[in-house]
């Protein structure tokens, strides 16, 4: 596939790609260190998190709310507790699980949806493709939190439901993306040559452009997941995202906001962790993107 990947405007050969890895610049290292740091503690707090938190998080102890952080005594609340009583860190842990999740599984629905489209309409062109780019056009037209809202307002608040959402609103990212390319690769000579000795449209899809189009989906679905955090955050507080008792970070801000004078703690916690969240997986795409782009080397 070296031949395709020299063909790409914007990619060098394989032996000049390699060259081009190992002399990245420090503050492409340091963007891959730290997002790569960051990323990992999120999947980490994802995947153990509920094993090792030290409270149950549903749990109302009255006589422990809006404690401040404290590592002392025999029951500790290392980030204090919220105006029921329950553990800040335990519930944070929690919602890193059901955030996360949310956030993959829309992602990756969305870019297949997307992908399998976005192909199939800047390949084979068309009046398909023409109706295809109305419809992104349009869709991209409206912000995507007033989207989500809206179905989220017309069809209810359920897990299931803010995935449909998220890749309903997600779809079109996709396809704009990797439609562009596909016109781009649709007319390199490697295509041509693969026409010319008689392979057919799903075999030049599957050899020479799936491999030339995956650094733009991995970059792209990276870039999603920080941004689908964000809109399922805004989508809790908001009342209209994951519903109480189960936690989420986003509705654990709504439910603290009345105590932000009294208990900071409260609110700071959960909004500290959806910043470092987003800031470590985008930071992480960028030195991602450094990697397979020599526009961004610095």
């Amino acid at each position: 596939m070296s031949e395709s990947l020299a063909a790409v405007p914007g990619r060098e050969a394989l032996p000049l790609q390699r060259t081009r890895r190992r002399t990245l610049g420090p503050t492409n290292l340091a963007l891959i260190g730290f997002g790569s740091a960051v990323t990992t503690l999120l999947v980490l707090a994802a995947v153990f998190g509920p094993e090792i938190a030290p409270y149950d998080p549903l749990a109302v102890e009255l006589t422990e709310r809006l404690r401040p952080p404290s590592f002392a005594g025999d029951r500790p609340h290392w980030l204090g507790t919220d105006q029921l009583g329950r553990d800040i860190l335990t519930r944070i842990l929690h919602a890193a699980r059901v955030t996360i999740s949310i956030s993959l599984v829309a992602v990756t629905l969305s870019a297949i949806v997307g992908f399998l489209i976005g192909v199939t309409s800047g390949y084979f062109l068309g009046a398909a493709d023409l109706i295809v780019s109305r419809i992104v056009d349009v869709q991209l037209a409206f912000p995507t939190i007033l989207l989500a809202i809206t179905i989220v307002a017309v069809f209810g608040t359920s897990i299931p439901m803010l995935i449909v959402v998220f890749v309903i609103a997600g779809w079109v990212r996709y396809v704009r993306i990797i439609r562009a390319q596909t016109l781009v690769l649709r007319e390199m000579q490697f295509v041509e040559a693969s026409r010319s000795i008689g392979a057919t449209d799903l075999r030049i899809i599957a050899k020479h452009l799936v491999p030339n189009l995956r650094a733009e989906i991995i970059i792209l679905m990276n870039l999603e997941v920080g941004r689908i955090i964000l809109i399922e955050s805004s989508l809790s507080y908001l009342g209209l995202g994951v519903q109480p008792p189960l936690p989420t970070w986003g509705n654990m801000l709504n439910e603290g906001r009345l105590y932000l004078q009294t208990a900071w703690w409260v609110v700071t916690f959960p909004g500290l962790a959806i910043m470092l969240a987003v800031l470590g997986i985008n930071l992480l795409s960028e030195g991602v993107r450094s990697v397979y782009d020599p526009r961004q080397r610095r």
